[in-house]
């Protein structure tokens, strides 16, 4: 820690600015008199020494910051100072640099609040990661001011404390989705589900309200009344959430102050539907791509692993690359042995890639269940629905347009060849992800 340097506060160049024009007036009146200036100037200069002196001087300063955090969510970062010899003066205040991922600019100041009960002084930040990734806090300042407030006295140390970003489980363990997973009919106890599904598990004799397509007509001529069958829930279903990490994917989206990169939305919602598949008696992997593959880990098969799919998410780099669709869902498909539900997190921005997005899904689709997860661009919505004003305006709302159009044609074709489309805002993604594989899984739709 380096020793406390002092510095001139905002009061003692008011001071200095207020007391020109008395000196040039001065100067004016009785130019003999001029030693006068200099005098006040070291008069000054003596009171700000005398100032730093009896601002105290720094016994102890903590940093007090979580090792781990979830990007979306807030991070609180403390500061306790404890000053000894201090009369008065001013607020004490601190600043930190830190990695960009915690705080736009990497800089953050705020005062301290002095707790009576300790003789100290503490303060802290809210701060909101928006990228996943090692965030370390490099320096600490503290600065804090004399009884006659025209000193501050100023102290700079290195640090070196890191902070992890990780994806965010704030959903997962929302108290609607554990209210809905104790309720619901895959809950903490694993039990038959019948009355959905594909997989037979017994016949019951028929009653009005049952769907009169599961009327077994053998069974019920042999025992003259009518039965209907019983079906179980599929389980043991492969779930495969494939994330395009390209650059298109790692562009921000979100209101003013929570534009986190869509990979990041993405890797959320994934996470909060493979933990319900996983209670559902489902088996979930990750899968990542780029330009190459990046991520792709085994079948998880129980929830006590589901933190093996929390630390692979937090592996998905951010790619200023384009995603090499044929390379990598060629490769997802050699590596599934059985028909599986894969859920693609992927965005298009030129024809050329939605070109080769749409035949590589064409030839994954023809063996596996394929749901196609997308974020609606709301800011080319927004450019496309306005009221131009100038001649660029037109241009720019042309061009939107046109790009729209593009997107909802690609879309289309996705539908024909039989993918299904989740098309949602950035804050409904994963509730609609979550009911899009709780209506595949009803319907029997993946094995």
């Amino acid at each position: 820690m380096k020793l406390p340097i002092f510095y001139p506060t905002g009061r003692t160049a008011a001071i200095l600015a207020a007391s020109a024009p008395l000196a040039l007036l001065l100067a004016g009146i009785a130019p003999g008199a001029w030693i006068v200036a200099p005098a006040l100037g070291g008069a000054l200069l003596i009171l700000v020494i005398a100032d730093a002196v009896l601002a105290g001087r720094l016994v102890d300063l903590r940093l007090i910051a979580p090792s781990d955090a979830e990007i979306g969510e807030p991070l609180r970062i403390a500061v306790l100072a404890d000053l000894a010899g201090q009369r008065g003066g001013g607020v004490p205040q601190a600043a930190l640099a830190l990695d960009p991922r915690l705080a736009d600019g990497g800089r953050i100041a705020f005062p301290l609040v002095f707790a009576p009960a300790s003789a100290a002084w503490s303060g802290e930040a809210i701060v909101t990661p928006v990228r996943r990734g090692s965030a370390p806090v490099t320096r600490l300042w503290l600065r804090w001011a004399g009884p006659l407030g025209l000193a501050w006295r100023q102290m700079a140390r290195a640090e070196s404390h890191m902070v992890r970003v990780r994806p965010n489980l704030a959903p997962a363990r929302s108290p609607a989705l554990q209210i809905l997973l104790r309720d619901a009919q895959f809950g903490l106890i694993a039990r038959r589900i019948r009355g959905e599904g594909t997989q037979f598990e017994a016949l019951a004799e028929y009653e009005p309200g049952m769907d009169r397509r599961r009327i077994d007509w053998k069974a019920s001529a042999r025992h003259a009344r009518l039965y209907a069958k019983e079906m179980e829930a599929e389980r043991n279903n492969p779930i495969v959430f494939a994330f395009d990490c390209g650059h298109a994917m790692c562009e921000p989206v979100g209101g003013q102050g929570e534009r986190i990169p869509r990979i990041d939305r993405a890797v959320t919602a994934a996470l909060t539907t493979a933990f319900v598949a996983l209670k559902a008696g489902d088996r979930v992997a990750l899968f990542g791509f780029a330009a190459r593959v990046l991520v792709a880990t085994p079948f998880v098969t129980d929830t006590r692993a589901f933190h093996r799919l929390h630390s692979a998410a937090a592996e998905l780099d951010y790619r200023a690359e384009e995603a090499n669709f044929t390379l990598a869902l060629s490769s997802l498909a050699a590596r599934l042995q059985r028909r599986s539900l894969v859920i693609l997190f992927a965005e298009f921005a030129d024809p050329t890639g939605a070109e080769l997005m749409v035949e590589s899904v064409a030839r994954l689709v023809e063996r596996h269940r394929v749901l196609f997860m997308v974020l609606r661009d709301a800011e080319l919505e927004a450019l496309g629905a306005g009221e131009p004003d100038s001649v660029h305006a037109i241009g720019v709302a042309v061009a939107a347009d046109a790009l729209a159009r593009q997107r909802a044609l690609v879309l289309t074709r996705l539908r024909r060849l039989g993918v299904d489309i989740v098309e949602a805002r950035h804050d409904e993604i994963g509730t609609r992800l979550l009911d899009a594989y709780l209506a595949i899984k009803r319907s029997g739709g993946i094995g």
